[in-house]
């Protein structure tokens, strides 16, 4: 497992690449070939039910029918990522990567279906897309202080409001979002 596997980056204040700007990315995988990660601070248009139709899925739980459905990253935005707590669940879906302690990605439809049925994980988040880098790049951005990398919290992910997600990640690191300046110099 690498160091920055389970962590969250945080872009700093100073990030102008749109799909970046004040996001909270989960890192999911990290290793010499490169990283993956989902953005989950970053609403799309979609909502679950718009989901469920294009799947052709019947919805059977009008409580998640408006859950918003995340901008994961610029790349393969067709692609859907199913975020989900594990504790207490210990079923199996097709096609599934531990990306943390009781934390998931599931890919596969089936889970999709059990959340429309109403049987699916009790906190979950859904992206389209992907933020990735290739070997050596992001370790290159954290050295010219484009991220802050803090550890995971599925409190940020589940419970905070999404426009809070940015300022709670860096409050976590125990101080204000407000001292942080733009980029730095370098010695």
């Amino acid at each position: 497992m690498s160091y920055l596997e389970q962590q969250f980056l945080v872009a700093m204040p100073d990030m102008d690449d749109p799909n970046f700007s004040r996001g909270v990315t989960l890192l999911c995988q990290h290793n010499e070939e490169g990283a993956l990660g989902l953005t989950v601070n970053r609403p799309s248009d979609l909502k679950l039910s718009d989901l469920f139709d294009q799947l052709g899925l019947d919805n059977h739980d009008p409580s998640v029918a408006d859950t918003i459905i995340f901008d994961g990253g610029p790349l393969h935005r067709e692609r859907g990522f199913v975020l989900h707590e594990t504790k207490g669940d210990d079923r199996e879906w097709d096609s599934s990567l531990v990306v943390g302690k009781h934390l998931k990605i599931t890919t596969s439809k089936d889970i999709l279906k059990a959340i429309a049925e109403g049987q699916g994980p009790k906190r979950f988040l859904v992206t389209l897309g992907y933020a990735g880098w290739e070997a050596g790049q992001l370790e290159q951005e954290i050295r010219e202080n484009v991220w802050l990398n803090v550890d995971a919290q599925r409190d940020i992910l589940f419970e905070a409001p999404i426009d809070q997600r940015w300022s709670k990640a860096v409050a976590s690191l125990g101080f204000s979002a407000d001292v942080l300046q733009p980029s730095g110099g370098h010695a």
